[in-house]
């Protein structure tokens, strides 16, 4: 098995090298998951009271 000369890239990495690319767009996408899980776990909580 011949070793690699340069390890591929980890996925944390390229997705960390992806959000300071597009800061803004992941930015948005962060604070929409966070408003929309927000959302439904105060949904249920008032259905399940």
């Amino acid at each position: 098995m011949a070793a690699a000369t340069e390890p591929k890239p980890s996925y944390v990495k390229l997705a960390m090298r992806n959000m300071v690319r597009k800061r803004g767009l992941s930015l948005q996408h962060f604070f929409l998951t966070t408003v929309g899980l927000l959302a439904v776990f105060i949904g249920l909580a008032y259905l399940t009271r």
